[in-house]
């Protein structure tokens, strides 16, 4: 039986499904301020005034759930800001895309990919899955979302960064193991880059998540930012080295 602590927040998470977008450039961060509901179009580029990027640097999209979004947090909160914050004071700015997604799962992110694409992104960060794991989606389905995502990327030239998600075990030893599994073996499978468990010692602790026990507080967020930075970097540094940002 599923933990109604997480029914309540999976509930809430797609009652409220919500599209970040940003795109014109400014000064520094991606806003958060742009709404969409993941079932339509993408609307159009926000203004310079409602959006703000880094001016230099690769362009780093990250496509995901409300993890990415950061959920009940400013979008300064949010661990791909972090990330972004992170990685300029080691000298590595980028360009940054928040396309995270409340509620989201890998089928939607498939359907979104194509557009994201669109903003001729040099890395994707993909951290989608976990909302298909709470609603018990088939692992197969799972997996062939998230590897036709990767392909996409691929296809268009960009580097992958895939974010690894682990479910609360009250899902059952056997889904959950299984659910678990999907993430290394496709990073190994597609040769791609993968952050293990990118919400190792947040996902489940208290004090770093918010009352509905899944979304991280911002102290939570920072944890994860770190994380994921450390993942990160390489690729940025690689992109920064290659060729002027797109």
């Amino acid at each position: 039986m599923t933990h109604p602590r997480l029914m309540r927040a999976l509930l809430s998470g797609v009652a409220g499904s919500a599209l970040l977008l940003g795109m014109a450039a400014c000064d520094d961060k991606t806003s958060a301020a742009s709404i969409a509901s993941p079932q339509r179009s993408p609307p159009e580029t926000r203004s310079s005034a409602d959006t703000q990027v880094v001016a230099q640097g690769p362009k780093v999209a990250f496509l995901g759930d409300s993890i990415a979004a950061g959920l009940h947090l400013d979008a300064e909160q949010a661990f791909p800001a972090l990330v972004q914050d992170t990685l300029r004071a080691q000298q590595l700015p980028f360009r940054l895309v928040n396309a995270g997604v409340s509620g989201d799962t890998s089928a939607g992110g498939l359907r979104r990919v194509d557009w994201l694409l669109k903003q001729r992104p040099d890395i994707v960060v993909v951290e989608l899955g976990g909302n298909d794991g709470l609603r018990g989606m088939p692992v197969q389905e799972i997996a062939n979302n998230l590897r036709a995502i990767v392909d996409k990327i691929k296809a268009a030239g960009a580097q992958t960064l895939l974010l690894g998600v682990v479910l609360p075990p009250s899902y059952g030893a056997n889904y959950t193991r299984s659910f678990a599994a999907i993430y290394p073996a496709l990073a190994a499978q597609l040769q791609v880059p993968f952050c293990p468990y990118f919400m190792e010692h947040v996902a489940g602790v208290p004090d770093k998540n918010l009352e509905d026990g899944l979304h991280p507080t911002a102290e939570g967020h920072r944890m994860i930012a770190a994380r994921v930075a450390a993942a990160l970097s390489p690729l940025v540094a690689s992109a920064s080295a290659r060729a002027p940002a797109r």
